[in-house]
């Protein structure tokens, strides 16, 4: 029949390119410059349009793993997030409170009420500024919260140093009982001075770390650097720096939480020189006392 476009081939299909004419022979149709891979209006194919699909079509995959990788890169722990609860270290820091009230008076700080009462009024004032979660950076919080752990940490000091001068000179530790608590009690609280002063000090502080402001830790965790076997939105905890200083205090050394920073190394290396002379001297008075 005739018209434009086609005629139909021998085997009922249709063959393109071809103009049926009434008039005359049938011609070639004109080419179409917008289609792929036929010939433009100078007379050269077009194969720009056809090379550029192929590429889109083969960076596609790519750019959807780089997008997933950068997604990937922004773990919880180096973006900001809400703060930390503060309830752990509000009951790390009543513990050790207590801890002092029971020690024998040859090892606490005197008057006896006066280190306790300082410190409540700190943990306090640190509470107020933030009650809930530890979100409010400022430089009052940040004094305030090292001094309160700085000043356990006086206290600390005083009360080991008094107990292994004691046995070294060997006027303490006539009961191994008595020598063994007193004893752990004082590791004990070194263990939670240590962890608080990890916690306060990473990457500037747990309000810090809340506001992501440094990208670089102190301390680097597993899941620092295997973030595809933590939860997307874990990032370090109060308890996790206690975790860090209980296995420095046993093990003398780090584990699996590696210092990187050298004053978390100095810090590091002070609590097991102290935590190393009083778990021997405890143990080794103990141990002859009840041979």
């Amino acid at each position: 029949m005739p018209g434009h476009g086609g005629h139909r081939g021998p085997a009922g299909g249709t063959i393109t390119g071809v103009t049926h004419s009434p008039d005359g022979p049938d011609l070639p149709s004109p080419p179409d410059p917008g289609r792929p891979g036929v010939p433009a209006a100078g007379g050269q194919p077009d194969v720009t349009a056809e090379r550029l699909a192929r590429i889109e079509a083969l960076l596609a995959p790519a750019r959807g793993e780089l997008a997933g990788a950068g997604h990937r890169l922004v773990p919880a722990w180096r973006r900001a997030t809400r703060g930390e609860p503060r309830w752990a270290a509000t009951t790390a820091v009543i513990a050790v409170m207590a801890i002092q009230w029971v020690l024998p008076a040859r090892l606490a700080v005197q008057p006896r009420p006066l280190m306790p009462a300082v410190e409540a009024a700190l943990l306090i004032c640190l509470i107020i500024l933030n009650p809930h979660r530890i979100e409010r950076g400022s430089r009052t919080y940040r004094m305030l919260s090292l001094v309160l752990t700085l000043t356990i940490g006086g206290a600390n000091a005083y009360s080991a140093v008094r107990l292994v001068s004691a046995l070294v000179q060997g006027t303490d530790g006539d009961s191994a009982r008595g020598l063994l608590l007193n004893g752990g009690a004082i590791w004990l609280t070194n263990t939670v001075i240590f962890a608080l002063l990890y916690w306060e000090l990473d990457r500037g502080g747990p309000a810090a770390r809340a506001h992501g402001e440094h990208e670089v830790p102190d301390f680097l965790f597993v899941q620092m650097q295997s973030p595809e076997l933590a939860p997307p939105q874990w990032e370090p905890a109060f308890f996790d720096y206690f975790y860090l200083s209980f296995t420095n205090s046993t093990a003398f050394s780090p584990t699996d939480v590696m210092p990187v920073k050298r004053l978390a190394k100095g810090l590091m290396l002070v609590q097991s020189a102290v935590s190393l002379i009083t778990v021997v001297l405890v143990v080794a008075r103990a141990v002859n006392i009840l041979n």
